[in-house]
């Protein structure tokens, strides 16, 4: 049975994308017992990605359309202040 809130993803867009597709692959498969409502998938905002202030009031906008958090964490996300940290942090306020 799948969750049916959606569910924020936090993770390293450049170095830790793969695992995220990875968890959208087995949200689509019919073989795979893993379901998630992904919040990231209310809208796409590639048209203004380079705004931070823009960037982050849509992840705002998704987090607080989310009742759960799930944080990929890879190699190099412990140095990742602008966008992930920040997430942690409004994740936790």
């Amino acid at each position: 049975m799948a969750y049916s809130d959606p569910i924020y993803v936090m993770f390293d867009g450049d170095e830790d994308a793969w695992a995220y597709r990875f968890m959208k692959g087995w949200n689509a498969s019919e073989n795979v017992s893993f379901e998630f409502a992904n919040a990231h998938d209310l809208d796409n905002m590639t048209s203004r990605a380079q705004d931070e202030d823009y960037v982050k009031r849509n992840l705002r906008n998704r987090m607080n359309g989310s009742s759960q958090v799930l944080v990929l964490i890879g190699e190099k996300t412990k140095n990742l202040f602008r966008f992930v940290r920040w997430e942690m942090e409004l994740a936790l306020d």
